[in-house]
C-alpha cells in the first residue's frame, strides 16, 4: 500500500442541495464512530481543516503514528494532510466540525497572527480551563443546531459561531507572543510562513535553501535567521523535518519497503535515504516501522 492509498476524506454526508455544506460540515462523534465500533482508522483529509470536540467519555488519537489519550473534555485540531485516527470510547459525547482550510483562511483574514496557531496539531485537555469548556461547549452546540436548522442567515451565523470557536482555540493555545507580530516582527513572521507553505509544496523538489531564499526575496543567511526566531530551526531544518515527517509516514502506514520510499520522496540512493533517516529519528528506517506497529498494535 502506498502513502496515496490512505484514505482521504472530502466533506461527507450532505447532499448537494446544501449551500453550506460546500464549505463546512458538522455532525456529532456518536453518528459516526458506533457504525465503525468507535474506531476510526487512520485517514486524512487533503484540503479539510478539522476540530474535534470531546465532551464526555475517552479517545485515543493516533496522530503520524504517535498516540495520546485524552478524556473529555478536551479539543483536538488538525490541519490538512495530517494522517490520523481514534479509538472512542462507547459513551463518547461530543461534535466533529469539518471545514474547507481555505475558508478557514478566509475567516481569519482579518484577525491578524492567529492564523498560525492552525497550521500545526492542536491537543489540548479543558479540565482546567472550565470557563473556556464550557464557551466551547455552548458555541459548538449553538453552531450545531444551526447546522441542522434552515433559519434565515445560516451561513453566517455559523461562520460567526466558528469564529469563536477559533478564537478560544487561539487563546488556549496561549499565543501571547502574538504581540511580537508588529512591525518588523510581522514581517518576519509572514516570511517564516510562506517558507513554510512552500517547504510542504516543494520538499520533494529537494531546492537548496538559496531557492528558497530567491523567492521570498531574501539572502540565505537573513532567512535562516527568520527560521530559527519563528519555526525554531534552521531552514534546511525545517526542508529536513518535512522529508522526514513523510518518511515515517509511509514507514508507519503503508507496507512500502525503505527503497520504495527512498524513490518515493525522491532520493537517488535508497542507502543514503537509511542513513539521513537515521540520523534525524534516531532508528533505521525499518527499525522506526518496527516500532511504530508495535505502538500501534
Amino acid at each position: 500500500m502506498a502513502l496515496r492509498d490512505i484514505p482521504s476524506y472530502a466533506l461527507y454526508g450532505e447532499d448537494g442541495d446544501d449551500p453550506v455544506a460546500d464549505w463546512v460540515h458538522c455532525e456529532t462523534i456518536q453518528s459516526r464512530s458506533r457504525l465503525h465500533n468507535y474506531r476510526i482508522l487512520p485517514h486524512r483529509h487533503e484540503k479539510l481543516f478539522q476540530v474535534l470536540h470531546l465532551a464526555a467519555g475517552s479517545a485515543e488519537i493516533v496522530v503520524d503514528g504517535q498516540s495520546t489519550s485524552l478524556r473529555g473534555p478536551a479539543i483536538i485540531a488538525l490541519p490538512p494532510m495530517t494522517v490520523h485516527g481514534y479509538t472512542f470510547s462507547p459513551d463518547v459525547q461530543g461534535t466533529v466540525l469539518t471545514l474547507f482550510d481555505s475558508r478557514l483562511t478566509h475567516i481569519l483574514a482579518s484577525m491578524d497572527g492567529i492564523r498560525e496557531t492552525f497550521r500545526s496539531v492542536q491537543l489540548s485537555c479543558l479540565h482546567d480551563h472550565a470557563d473556556l469548556a464550557n464557551n466551547l461547549t455552548e458555541d459548538i452546540a449553538s453552531l450545531a443546531a444551526e447546522f441542522t436548522g434552515r433559519g434565515s442567515g445560516r451561513s453566517e451565523a455559523i461562520q460567526a459561531r466558528l469564529m469563536l470557536v477559533l478564537i478560544a482555540l487561539h487563546r488556549l493555545r496561549g499565543t501571547a507572543r502574538s504581540a511580537r507580530t508588529n512591525g518588523v516582527g510581522h514581517r518576519t513572521l509572514q516570511h517564516a510562513l510562506r517558507f513554510r507553505e512552500l517547504v510542504d509544496r516543494d520538499f520533494l523538489k529537494h531546492h537548496s535553501i538559496e531557492v528558497y531564499a530567491r523567492r521570498l526575496g531574501l539572502t540565505p543567511p537573513h532567512l535562516n535567521r527568520i527560521c530559527r526566531e519563528h519555526l525554531g530551526d534552521s531552514a534546511l531544518g525545517v526542508v529536513h523535518q518535512r522529508i522526514i515527517l513523510e518518511a515515517k509516514r509511509y514507514l508507519t502506514f503503508t507496507s512500502l519497503s525503505a527503497k520504495e520510499i527512498a524513490l518515493a520522496l525522491a532520493f537517488d540512493d535508497p542507502a543514503y535515504f537509511a542513513r539521513f533517516f537515521k540520523q534525524k529519528a534516531g532508528l533505521p528506517p525499518l527499525a522506526f516501522r518496527a516500532v511504530q506497529q508495535n505502538a500501534l498494535a
